[in-house]
């Protein structure tokens, strides 16, 4: 499979590293693949919108589940990864960020797939650019309305007395050694899945590649989405949402699927639960993510 990587300038001199994958990942910036006459426009490229927020992007496997479908791209979000960056995080520049990157890559529209952090900021970009969103998947989240409180309890529920109380002396501690960040993340992604057990090395894994984490990123973009939830804005994102939009969880992750079920009622669009899933449903579940993902960009969602 081909794939093509570069940096996007970003119009405050911001750079950020992007990927590409897909048969028509190699032609050159601009360029529009070959159209028999009488032929459909040419497929929109898909997205891929990583969470965090703070992280660098993780999502290849997905990306690698439909690239032989459409262009994929994905991206280190500024201040994560390959796209180095110092300076206050606003939901506002990450949505504009969106905007060039499309225009960088000439792409007048394309569909939109989150997880995570990134189903909120590709509701928030929908919003903003309503004409440039082909199609949106939304997988394991936007959460909205009070979802916090159960997902504690079951995050709780997962871990032993002795992991709680381990992973609240690494939260306090103000300057963690690498084997510490390593440990605390591990101890907070685990219980992301629907079996603890199986969960640890998919989390120690992430852990030790999903690295550095932006902690100022995460707390300014938690900050910013808590003074302007997107629960303020459901009737507006209903009534800009593109012609096919669904909703994808884990029935098993620990923030709770009743959340996204309200959330698909309020947007009136399908949700698709996959069983003996929790919030990264790809590793747990591959071949039923990888059906959806593919009836998705196929257009059949």
């Amino acid at each position: 499979m081909t794939e093509r990587q570069g940096l996007a300038r970003m119009s405050d001199a911001a750079h950020i590293h992007w990927r590409v994958q897909g048969d028509r990942a190699g032609q050159a910036q601009g360029d529009q693949a070959p159209q028999a006459q009488g032929d459909r426009a040419p497929q929109p490229p898909v997205v891929l919108l990583h969470g965090g927020p703070g992280l660098p992007d993780y999502l290849g496997p997905v990306a690698t589940s439909i690239a032989d479908l459409a262009p994929v791209y994905r991206y280190d979000q500024r201040g994560t990864g390959r796209s180095p960056w110092q300076g206050r995080h606003t939901l506002a520049r990450h949505v504009a960020d969106l905007a060039e990157l499309l225009d960088a890559w000439s792409a007048p529209s394309a569909v939109l797939i989150g997880h995570s952090y990134g189903t909120d900021l590709a509701s928030r970009f929908c919003l903003a650019h309503p004409g440039r969103v082909a199609a949106m998947l939304l997988m394991c989240g936007p959460f909205v309305g009070d979802w916090r409180t159960d997902y504690r309890a079951a995050r709780a529920h997962r871990m032993t007395p002795a992991q709680r109380e381990r992973l609240s002396v690494l939260q306090q501690e103000p300057h963690r050694t690498e084997a510490q960040e390593v440990e605390l993340l591990t101890l907070s992604w685990f219980t992301d899945h629907a079996d603890p057990d199986r969960g640890w090395p998919w989390a120690a894994h992430g852990a030790r590649l999903r690295r550095p984490v932006n902690w100022a990123m995460n707390r300014e973009l938690g900050e910013a989405g808590r003074a302007d939830p997107l629960d303020l804005h459901v009737d507006a994102l209903r009534g800009c949402l593109p012609t096919r939009a669904e909703l994808l969880g884990g029935a098993l992750d620990p923030r709770p699927l009743s959340a996204l079920e309200s959330l698909a009622l309020r947007l009136d669009v399908p949700l698709t639960r996959v069983a003996g899933a929790g919030h990264e449903p790809w590793l747990e579940q591959p071949e039923v993510v990888r059906g959806v993902l593919r009836g998705f960009v196929r257009g059949r969602g």
